[in-house]
């Protein structure tokens, strides 16, 4: 090997090791950063020695895809649970003391009290006082649910403002990509940028990705739905101001097609705006009504009765606006809830409770005034306990008493909640253990960065004596021709 020759493989290492020196600091500078991916210079023998041909990124497209369906399960479930929280301190308050179980239990309560002592007024004030808590606990309750599908509302569309400014920064980037490959230009940082972006647009909507020529990039949803393709595609929704009771909210269409709700407790659905639209008109309306039914049967349970049985029963002391009529039994009437009422002239005169009468003398039931008349109270405590018919629209069953149908509304959605929870946390292991799984691919490990480091050093290093040894023959051979 001649001396020049020497020379030249010692200052291309030299060159290479900067190189490559200054690849595994980045490396270690962005070991935080989850968007980044590992660089590696890649050497091509270029007789005499060798050269940095390309600074090669670290993928696992398999993993990666993993990672984005887990993420994007993750962020429907855990707004799913995090919703489901919210709307149970909404309606049935901290350790369900709002909610209407236990104020009918309290009424049952107060009703059993005034029967073993009917004479007595404060105890008959303290029924009907129970009965306006239950009406409370109904009226803002179905309050509570109205609010929050409106701002279940407000946040399907900050949520799709966001998604639509991720979908703009996805094409800048992607076409800075398209653009740089075409060029032979190195397009890894862009990459990472795009990478991290399709981690965010995967918390709103399940995605799927392939690539075309020149890393030109199309995202796909879950059902097919083209997101995006050269251009973003258009995310829009108009939310309500106001919701009726029952009443459907607006869809969500992406490209023009409706996005499907989420089902199930473990949320069948991906991204957060499928789950925010189940939260909607799913589980709050289904709460709604179930606070409907409960609602009517108060009414038919405290419905006076003609003695005579000629006259149809009337709204006594729980009301409505379509008194005197009793709702039909087992047909659900939309915003009840929200209507029913203690009739003023119970509040007026408690001791309609133990008499009858509400709805006039033909539906007096102690028509001889006896103070130790206790016959109406029991049966009012007994119509409670009684099955009675219940829609199954409400999806709380169909045959039940109202307490019982009360509690198992209180328990269906106890349950649910628990049930979302625990998926949270499954899904959330999930996202977690492929997160780490992607970073222990193509992550940094700053241990073996810093090997390489010090490997480098070496090379730097071996590099330098030889430049020194051909230095000195060079030196040497000077000398002896003088």
């Amino acid at each position: 090997m001649s001396l020049s020759t020497a020379l030249n493989i010692a200052q291309s290492s030299l060159l290479n090791t900067g190189i490559q020196t200054s690849v595994v600091s980045r490396n270690v500078m962005q070991e935080k950063n989850s968007d980044y991916s590992r660089r590696t210079a890649v050497l091509s023998s270029n007789a005499p020695g060798a050269r940095v041909v390309v600074i090669h990124r670290a993928t696992s497209e398999q993993l990666f895809r993993q990672n984005l369906s887990a993420t994007s399960s993750w962020s429907a479930q855990s707004t799913l649970t995090g919703g489901l929280e919210r709307l149970n301190l909404s309606v049935n308050g901290v350790d369900g003391a709002m909610n209407p179980a236990a104020s009918i239990a309290e009424l049952q309560k107060a009703l059993q009290i005034y029967s073993a002592s009917p004479s007595n007024r404060t105890l008959a004030d303290n029924a009907v006082s129970a009965a306006q808590q239950v009406v409370r606990s109904l009226n803002e309750g179905a309050a509570a649910i109205q609010t929050f599908r409106v701002e279940a509302d407000q946040e399907i569309a900050a949520s799709i403002t966001d998604l639509n400014a991720l979908l703009a920064q996805f094409k800048d980037v992607n076409n800075e990509i398209v653009a740089g490959t075409r060029a032979g230009r190195d397009v890894n940082d862009a990459l990472d940028q795009r990478d991290g972006l399709l981690k965010k647009i995967s918390e709103y909507v399940p995605i799927s990705t392939f690539n075309r020529g020149d890393n030109d990039m199309v995202i796909m949803t879950a059902d097919g739905t083209t997101l995006f393709e050269t251009v973003p595609r258009s995310v829009t929704f108009e939310p309500a101001p106001a919701y009726a009771p029952g009443a459907t909210g607006n869809q969500i269409y992406i490209d023009g097609v409706p996005l499907q709700a989420g089902k199930g407790a473990n949320t069948n659905s991906g991204g957060k705006l499928a789950s925010l639209v189940q939260l909607r008109d799913s589980v709050a309306v289904t709460m709604q009504q179930q606070l409907d039914e409960v609602a009517r049967g108060l009414i038919s349970a405290f419905a006076e009765t003609d003695p005579s049985g000629a006259l149809p029963d009337a709204a006594g002391l729980f009301t409505w606006p379509g008194a005197p009529t009793v709702p039909d039994g087992g047909l659900l009437v939309n915003g009840l809830a929200g209507q029913i009422s203690v009739n003023a002239a119970f509040v007026a005169n408690s001791h309609l409770l133990r008499d009858g009468g509400a709805n006039g003398t033909d539906y007096v039931h102690n028509a001889d005034g006896g103070a130790s008349y206790a016959d109406l109270l029991l049966a009012y405590n007994e119509r409670m306990d009684q099955p009675m018919d219940f829609d199954p629209l409400a999806g709380n069953g169909d045959k039940a008493s109202l307490t019982g149908y009360a509690s198992n509304s209180v328990g269906w959605f106890q349950g649910l909640r628990q049930d979302a929870s625990r998926a949270s946390d499954t899904k959330e292991a999930l996202a977690v253990r492929t997160a780490e799984a992607l970073s222990n691919d193509i992550g940094i490990n700053v241990d073996m960065e810093m090997s390489s480091l010090l490997d480098l050093e070496h090379s730097y290093q071996a590099s330098a004596r030889l430049i020194q040894a051909v230095d000195d023959m060079l030196s040497a051979l000077l000398a002896a021709v003088r």
